[in-house]
C-alpha cells in the first residue's frame, strides 16, 4: 500500500486513538454497569447495556480495526514488520469478533430477559467488560512502549532496505561496487 501523506496520516492517527479510547470507555461502562446491576436496578442497567452495545460498542470496535489497519499498512510501521503491531492487530480483531459472537448477544438476551420481567444477573457480564478492559489497557501498553522489535519479515525489509541505501551511496561518490557484497 502507498504511504500516506502527513496530513492523512495524523487524521487516521487522531481518529484511531479517539475510536480507541471510546472503545476503551464504552467497555468500562459496560464493566460500571454490570458490576453495580442490583437485583432492584439490573433491568435498567441492562437496558443501558444494550443501548450502548446497539449503537457504540460495535461501530466504536470496527473503526478502531479499520484506522489501525489503516495506519499500519500506510505507514512505515507496517502491518508484519514489529511484533508490538502484529499483536495489537490480532488482539483487536479477537476482541471486535467476540464482541460480535458473544458480548452483544449475551447483552440482547439479559436486556430481553429483564424487558419481560425476569431480570437475572450474569456473571458473564462481569467478566466479558473485565477481560476486555484489560486487552484494551494491554494493547495502550505496547502502542506506548513498541516492546519486541522486528519480526523475520521486518529484519529482511530492514537489510534489503539498508543494503539499497548503501548501494545508492556508493552509485553517488562513484565507487563502483563499494559496499555490495
Amino acid at each position: 500500500m502507498q504511504q500516506l501523506r502527513r496530513p492523512a496520516r495524523r487524521a487516521f492517527l487522531v481518529l484511531h486513538v479517539a475510536v480507541s479510547v471510546s472503545w476503551l470507555g464504552l467497555t468500562l461502562g459496560l464493566l460500571t454497569l454490570s458490576v453495580t446491576g442490583s437485583p432492584e436496578t439490573a433491568a435498567v442497567a441492562y437496558r443501558a447495556m444494550k443501548i450502548f452495545s446497539d449503537w457504540l460498542v460495535l461501530p466504536i470496535a470496527l473503526a478502531t480495526l479499520v484506522s489501525g489497519l489503516v495506519l499500519s499498512l500506510g505507514t512505515p510501521w507496517g502491518l508484519a514488520r514489529h511484533r508490538w503491531v502484529l499483536i495489537k492487530f490480532w488482539l483487536t480483531l479477537v476482541t471486535v469478533l467476540l464482541t460480535v459472537f458473544s458480548l452483544s448477544p449475551g447483552i440482547d438476551q439479559l436486556a430481553a430477559e429483564a424487558a419481560a420481567g425476569h431480570p437475572t444477573p450474569d456473571f458473564r457480564l462481569v467478566v466479558a467488560p473485565a477481560v476486555a478492559t484489560a486487552t484494551y489497557l494491554f494493547i495502550t501498553a505496547i502502542s506506548v512502549l513498541k516492546p519486541w522489535g522486528l519480526t523475520k519479515r521486518g529484519r529482511r525489509l530492514r537489510a534489503a532496505q539498508s543494503a539499497g541505501t548503501r548501494t545508492s551511496q556508493a552509485r553517488g561518490s562513484g565507487k563502483e561496487g563499494a559496499g555490495v557484497r
